[in-house]
């Protein structure tokens, strides 16, 4: 008998001929965030990914893992050979330990036969199981069908699998099977988020990060990096492009007004990212505007700043409640990081009474007292790139 995990797929089982493309990105990523652990093998079998490892590694190996887009859930499982007396013997032990360890009071089999040669087709194994374990155990548990404690999954394949045990995973799709995008990362809880629903569709995300130093402090970017580093057990490896908006803001402050200070500096912000995506060859922006939420995230902020653009911009929480985002990113670790009290480039100059529903034919006249393509060719040529990495334990 061997110890197994189980991994199963979601949305990829609906990608048809290209079904193999979506695995082997799935598969690729599984290995990259369970490596550092050792005598692990991951094999394929049907529409299942299967982990063989030591026993005690298998909690650590399914908290990695269910960190991989395109999972739906993980068993822990008993793999052996299938053979009727073997698979009761196998299932009455999982069920023993399951009373033993959570006091349970019922059970129901489900049975799975991908092997048609199995000579019981999935109610006779059912059926035959159940009697089995009742006459076992009956003066423990009882059968419920409908709302059991326990559930005895058997899969029936080349070999038989045993679990009762379910860890939901994210689902989505894995990383790197829908483009490049590059995600506008500021230290609040709404971008990290926006980051990682967008990885969660198969997007590749890099991060661009606009500070003020010396006017904002190293903790500040130090924020960002930390998140950085939180998001990229889910990402993977990305870069990081740190831009200082510094200047940009103090010419903004000397020649327009000073409301329109925000909205112009969205405006500037958009454009060197589009700049970055453009030269790396990133498909898309990433914001976590929320609709609403700030002034520059009204209806007409909103377009006065997409008025910019050339690329598509994405903005995955527009229509999201604020509970709603503060729960993804407590779920994904990184909101006790964004709540950290350091201050962002916005912050430095914000205008007492910041305009909220912006016209484009002023802000443009008022921009033409600035030097935009000086002032963004000058950030972009001190623009520092760091990669990020996940840290093993």
């Amino acid at each position: 008998m061997e110890n197994v995990i189980i991994v199963r797929f979601g949305e990829i089982n609906l990608k048809g001929k290209n079904k193999g493309f979506f695995e082997s990105k799935l598969i690729k990523h599984i290995k990259n965030n369970i490596r550092g652990i050792e005598n692990v093998t991951v094999y394929q079998e049907y529409s299942r990914v299967y982990i063989k490892s030591k026993k005690e590694d298998q909690g650590e190996i399914i908290d990695k893992v269910r960190k991989v887009f395109g999972i739906v859930s993980l068993s822990t499982a008993k793999c052996i050979e299938s053979d009727l007396a073997r698979i009761k013997e196998t299932a009455l032990k999982e069920l023993k330990e399951r009373i033993d360890q959570e006091r349970i009071h019922s059970f129901k089999v489900v049975t799975k036969r991908a092997n048609k040669k199995f000579p019981l087709n999935s109610m006779e194994v059912s059926s035959s199981l159940g009697e089995y374990l009742l006459d076992q155990l009956g003066d423990k548990v009882h059968v419920d069908v409908h709302n059991p404690d326990a559930v005895i999954k058997v899969e029936i394949r080349n070999r038989t699998y045993i679990s009762s045990d379910h860890y939901p995973a994210y689902g989505g799709l894995p990383l790197e099977t829908n483009g490049s995008a590059l995600l506008m990362l500021s230290g609040g809880i709404d971008s990290p988020v926006a980051g990682w629903i967008m990885a969660k569709r198969g997007v590749k995300v890099h991060g661009v990060h606009f500070h003020s130093y010396p006017f904002t402090s190293e903790r500040a970017q130090e924020k960002i990096m930390d998140l950085a580093k939180e998001l990229s057990m889910y990402i993977g490896e990305f870069k990081i492009f740190s831009v200082n908006l510094l200047n940009i803001q103090k010419s903004i402050s000397k020649y327009c007004q000073e409301e329109e200070m925000t909205i112009i500096s969205r405006r500037f912000m958009t454009r060197i990212a589009q700049e970055i995506a453009k030269q790396h060859h990133f498909d898309a922006l990433i914001t976590g505007d929320n609709i609403g939420q700030v002034a520059s995230q009204t209806m007409e902020s909103l377009r006065v700043v997409t008025e910019v653009t050339e690329i598509p911009i994405f903005r995955p929480l527009i229509a999201f409640d604020k509970e709603d985002i503060v729960k993804i990113s407590k779920d994904i670790n990184t909101y006790e990081i964004s709540i950290q009290p350091f201050e962002d480039c916005c912050s430095v100059f914000l205008p007492k009474r910041p305009l909220i529903k912006p016209r484009i034919d002023f802000i443009k006249a008022s921009e033409t007292n600035l030097d935009i393509d000086g002032l963004i060719n000058e950030a972009l040529e001190n623009m520092e790139e760091e990669i990020i990495t996940f840290e093993l334990e």
